[in-house]
This record gives structure tokens, sequence and C-alpha cells, in this order.
């Protein structure tokens, strides 16, 4: 009978032992990745080893050197990942560099770098299907379409457009200046943020052939000034989310066949806040009860909560991002953290997430980098 215990005893703990081996593996193939401005100290691409259970993070390593990545993507099949580098050492148009990504590692390797075709690319998104990359140059105000090859690196360049329209604000809206361009949830249209022109662009796009056509009507227009910057899909893309920088605003539109229709606007700042603030990024919660908005001047996250009813959002609070310049931030992807990259401080700062009431508290873990720009979060496959 001892004998019979003992080795129940032992396959017990042979079998614990395993399970924190498989939990430990998956910890250990979860990174996060930081895009940087270059002409400060940092180099390009960063990654820590990050665990998706407790939110724990280790210390930030070079994945990759390259010219100010400032904003980037993980293909859907986690083997790639696609940044554009917004200003370029020696050219006068920007990038799009493709990377394989080593899982084990955490490390980047370059496959190519192609010209964006415009100046200043500052977004870069991916299809569902993987297909195709959709890049916005800010600076000449363009947006350009890339196949990728088999190999995951960035293959031709399907198409290109170049914006056409200015708006009231002459030191920022002289001309056009694509932000933003992502295809829609059913991969039949591509949305274009135009801070320059205070649109939002719809076109037709053909998934197979990667071209776009100008669709009917061709998008929205904002009020003058407010300057869209980035948006977001919600309620299985029967709803469009999106931020303004300019005017620091949050519009709400119903979608349905590539037609945008607004119902609501809001400003995102704090109401005691009167000093100058701009916003940056926009972001869904997992369960689509929450949208979150970034200010920079203000440096905070403002929550919002979305009555799933109607679509309408309302304040629910605003909390500091304990830093500077917050540019992006970042869900996790279950949605249990928010990381906020504090641009101008120098810190990355890491905030668990309340999934029943949506607010945010800072954990105390902080990443200290040059320029943080971006975060994306991996996990191996």
């Amino acid at each position: 009978m001892v004998k019979k215990w003992l080795v129940i005893l032992a396959l017990g703990v042979g079998a614990l032992a395993q399970s924190a081996s498989r939990r430990d593996a998956a910890a250990g193939g979860a990174w996060v990745y930081f895009g940087t401005y270059t002409h400060a100290s940092s180099r390009g691409i960063y990654r820590a080893r990050w665990d998706a259970r407790t939110g724990k993070v280790g210390p930030a390593t070079l994945a990759v050197a390259t010219d100010n990545p400032s904003y980037f993507v993980i293909a859907p099949d986690g083997r790639f990942l696609y940044a554009v580098n917004e200003m370029v050492a020696g050219q006068t148009e920007g990038a799009v560099s493709a990377f394989a990504l080593d899982p084990s590692t955490g490390a980047l390797r370059l496959l190519n770098q192609v010209r964006s075709g415009g100046t200043d690319p500052c977004y870069i998104s991916i299809n569902k299907t993987g297909q195709f990359l959709f890049v916005a140059n800010y600076g000449s105000g363009s947006v350009a379409i890339f196949r990728r090859n088999r190999d995951g690196s960035v293959g031709e360049r399907t198409a290109f457009w170049q914006h056409d329209g200015h708006s009231v604000n002459p030191a920022r809206q002289a001309g056009p200046h694509a932000h933003f361009a992502l295809v829609s949830p059913d991969n039949r249209y591509l949305l274009s943020a135009d801070l320059g022109m205070d649109q939002i662009l719809v076109d037709h796009f053909n998934a197979a052939a990667g071209t776009v056509s100008p669709a009917t009507p061709p998008g929205v227009s904002l009020p003058p000034g407010t300057g869209p910057r980035h948006l977001v899909f919600a309620d299985q893309g029967q709803r469009v989310y999106a931020v303004s920088e300019m005017g620091s605003m949050l519009f709400a539109f119903n979608y349905h066949d590539g037609r945008l229709t607004e119902f609501q606007a809001l400003s995102t700042k704090p109401a005691d806040f009167s000093g100058d603030n701009s916003g940056a990024e926009i972001a869904l919660a997992p369960d689509g009860r929450f949208v979150y908005v970034s200010n920079r001047g203000a440096n905070t996250i403002a929550q919002f909560a979305v009555d799933r009813a109607t679509g309408r959002v309302s304040l629910v609070e605003d909390v500091s991002t304990q830093g500077s310049g917050p540019r992006m931030f970042q869900l996790s992807p279950d949605g249990r953290f928010l990381w906020a990259a504090n641009q101008n401080s120098a810190n990355v700062v890491e905030f668990r997430r309340d999934e029943t009431t949506g607010k945010l508290t800072p954990t105390g873990v902080t990443v200290k980098l040059s320029m943080p720009v971006c975060i994306q979060f991996y996990r191996a496959q």
C-alpha cells in the first residue's frame, strides 16, 4: 500500500511539474515589443519578456536596430513583424520593413525594406487574411498598399494614391496628412483618416488585386480644425469610434456598407484641463464595453463606457499616464492590462484593467526607454 501511494504521489508531482513547465513555456513565449524614435538614444525596436498571467515584465533589450520604427504590426500567423520607418537616414522617403520573429528569443531579423512611397509614414496595418499591408504617409498625405510575399517579405506595391485637400489651420492643415489606413472587418473597404483634410476617407478594396476605387459617398468630413487621427471598429463592424488629434474629440459613427453616419461627438480632455492637448490613440476593450483614448498635454487615458444598445459613450474617468506625451497605448490581448508609452518622459507604464468596471490601476511596472511611441504584444502560437 505504501508503494502504491508513493507511485501515485510521484505521478502527481510529475504531472504538476509538467503543468508548471507548460505554463513557464507559455509565459516564456510571450513578449512585448516597443517602437521608438531613434534620433535620441534609442536604436530601434526593443522587446521584453512578459508574463501574460501576472503582468510582470523583464528588462527591455534591443530586438533589432532600425531607423525610427514609429509604428508596427505583427502578422496574424505570429511569424513576422512589419514596421514603418518614419525617417530613414540618407533618403527623403520613409520605408516599410519586414522582420522575421523568433518566438523563443524575441529577436527580429530584417527580411527586406522598401520605400513607403511618401514622407513620414506613421501607420501600418495588415488585413485579417494577412495578404496586404496598408501604409499611411503623414508628411506627403498619401496611402500605399503592399502585397506580402510568401516568405514574409514586403512585396510589390499594388496601389498608391495621393490625398488632395486642406483645412482651416494654416500651420498644420495646409495640405493632406494621412494618419491612418485600415481595412473594414469584412475586407471590402479601406478607411483612411486624414488630419490635414479633416476627413475620414472610404474606398472600395479589391481583396484579390490589392487595389482600391472611390466609394460613394467617399467618406465623411469632420468639423474644421479637428484633425482626425485614428479609429477603431466595434460591434462586428457596425460602429466606428474615431479620435481627433487637433480637436481632442471622440466621434462615434454607425457604419454600414462603407457608409459612416455620425451620432455623437464629445471632448476627450479632462473637464478641469485648460492647457494645450492633442488626442493620440484609441482602443476598444475586447468585450466592447469601454473605449479608451490618450491625451497628450493632459497626459491621461480617458475611459468611456459604451451603451451596447445605442453605441453612445459616456466618460467614466481620466487616469494619469504617469508620464508625458502618451503617443500610444495598447491593451493586452485578453484586455487585463493596458500599457501607455510616454514619449516625452521616456517611460512605458503598465496598468491593470478591471474587466467589470473598465477602470485602470497602475501596477508599479515601468519600462524605461528613450522616446517610446509604439507597443505590440506577442504570444507564441
